[in-house]
């Protein structure tokens, strides 16, 4: 048992450690924190492509709307800002609504459709200027507050917020895949036509799936928002925040549950200390150059690999 959550121990490990070594270096708990905000992205975006098996090339749709609806709900209407995180997230996952056509597309298609949505967003958030201040950004909203004498808006204290946020949404994602509506989900992904025979509505699934995937990209989308204080469209609706969590999940191992989250920030970290020392200037080719080599080692990620070796000794031992 120790073994197999041997993985969980030594993250958990690693994030108690962390501001305890570097609490006092404000740049590397700054990176830690945006680490963690991609681990949220990708994650949710492993949710939706390994149980709902749909690859999504547009969350930063969901990222957008998420920052942009918390930022705007906590200036102009005056809600808390642990509500408008929420808030945030609730309206991301509605703002999915407008996509569930795309679900009758597949691949490829999906992929672009959804692509295509973010653009969307991105358009109309630099349109209603009025509204979301357009290109000129919006900066006028609160911070996170400070609760029970811990200021969330400290370096340590979004960390910790951080911290517990992608420990729920793991917690989230394990109870779906052992849930029966991950069972068919898998099945789902198996032969969709033989689910459907049996009863099982495959829409409806993967209909929820991109709910709970919008919705946690939402959630720290507006996390990222209170903490960077300032949105514009091109920020907001980037397609870093739909490329680089692809690439950390595939990385981590999507088809795992803590794969992307460690994944997410060990390409982060090294895309900030590594590549951009190396390659200031379009340093993500750097990271191309990493996930070609790590799809070619190891196809199910690094927790693939893990997962992999563990089996192996074990029927090495039998």
């Amino acid at each position: 048992m120790v073994v197999k959550n041997l993985p969980g121990i030594l993250l958990a490990l690693a994030a108690c450690l962390i501001p305890l070594v570097y609490g006092g270096n404000g740049y590397i708990m700054g990176l830690m924190v945006s680490g963690l905000i991609v681990a949220g992205v990708a994650l949710a975006w492993a949710l939706l492509g390994n149980l709902g098996g749909m690859v999504s090339f547009g969350h930063a749709a969901f990222f957008g709307v998420g920052a942009y609806a918390s930022a705007l709900l906590s200036a102009k209407a005056g809600l808390p800002v642990p509500l408008s995180l929420l808030a945030g997230g609730a309206v991301a996952a509605l703002s999915s609504l407008a996509m569930l056509p795309a679900l009758r597309l597949s691949g490829p298609y999906f992929a672009l459709a959804i692509l295509a949505y973010a653009h969307i967003f991105k358009i109309l958030a630099t349109e209603l200027s009025w509204l979301t201040g357009g290109s000129a950004g919006f900066a006028r909203f609160p911070v996170l507050p400070t609760i029970a004498g811990i200021d969330f808006s400290s370096r340590i204290g979004s960390y910790w917020l951080l911290v517990v946020m992608v420990g729920l949404c793991l917690l989230a994602y394990r109870a779906v895949k052992a849930s029966h509506v991950g069972t068919a989900l898998r099945a789902m992904a198996e032969s969709e036509d033989a689910t459907r025979v049996v009863g099982v509505n495959a829409t409806l699934l993967k209909a929820w799936m991109l709910l709970l995937s919008a919705f946690i990209t939402g959630l720290f989308g507006a996390m990222n928002a209170h903490i960077i204080n300032f949105l514009e469209p091109d920020y907001a609706f980037s397609g870093t925040w739909s490329v680089l969590p692809i690439i950390a999940a595939i990385f981590g191992g999507y088809r795992t549950i803590l794969g992307p989250v460690a994944g997410a920030v060990a390409i982060y970290l090294f895309d900030q200390l590594v590549a951009k020392a190396i390659l200031p200037v379009g340093h993500q080719i750097i990271l191309g150059v990493l996930l070609a080599g790590m799809i070619l080692i190891a196809p199910n990620g690094l927790f693939g690999l893990f997962g992999k070796k563990k089996t192996g000794a074990a029927h090495a031992a039998a």
